[in-house]
């Protein structure tokens, strides 16, 4: 069977090391060095397994939201509205805060880090993060304990914001315990 050389690093961690390189650096901050050097492999290696710096930017996201951002799909599927939210707001404290991830949130960071040059990064980011809020809005449509007179759109809105803002906080520096105070007091006040 004809075929290339089988890879010698395997590609599920060197993933892995992009995706955190990303998330330290932003898509714009990290370089075809920084990448290589972390996955330990070299460009001919990682373009034949990943595409280029965009298309593996698109597989750490991938990777990001069904690893440490997958609490937000696991959130929609709580019994209550109270507990979504409850659910969204301390994922996103966990996420963003942990001791063995970088401070904040990848997609946040993407968003408001992106120049001209990549808005091909930063449309593919903005689409995941609507569709994100498209379900959140879904869960609360076909909520019976809605807060009377809560609009479902409105409602996913604030949450993410909320949410937005706790990524923004930690990483700017602060601590899991005042952001889970922040949490607390979000939910608190919508319910």
């Amino acid at each position: 069977m004809p075929g290339g050389r089988p890879r010698a690093f395997d590609a599920d961690a060197a993933l892995d090391r992009a995706l955190e390189v990303f998330w330290r650096q932003g898509y714009e901050g990290t370089s075809l060095s920084d990448l290589t050097g972390a996955m330990g492999i070299n460009r001919p290696s990682m373009y034949a397994a990943f595409g280029n710096k965009e298309q593996l930017f698109v597989k750490a996201l991938d990777r990001y939201g069904s690893g440490p951002g997958a609490y937000a799909g696991q959130a929609v599927g709580a019994p209550t509205v109270r507990e979504v939210v409850e659910r969204m707001v301390e994922g996103a404290v966990a996420l963003t805060t942990g001791p063995d991830t970088p401070l904040g949130c990848l997609s946040v960071n993407t968003v408001h880090a992106c120049g001209p040059d990549s808005v091909g990064v930063r449309r593919e980011t903005v689409a995941r993060r609507m569709a994100g809020e498209a379900a959140l809005r879904r869960r609360f449509e076909g909520a019976s304990d809605l807060p009377e007179g809560c609009d479902p759109a409105a409602l996913a809105r604030l949450v993410l914001t909320v949410c937005d803002g706790i990524a923004v906080q930690a990483a700017s520096g602060r601590t899991r315990e005042e952001l889970r105070q922040v949490a607390r007091l979000a939910v608190r006040g919508l319910f």
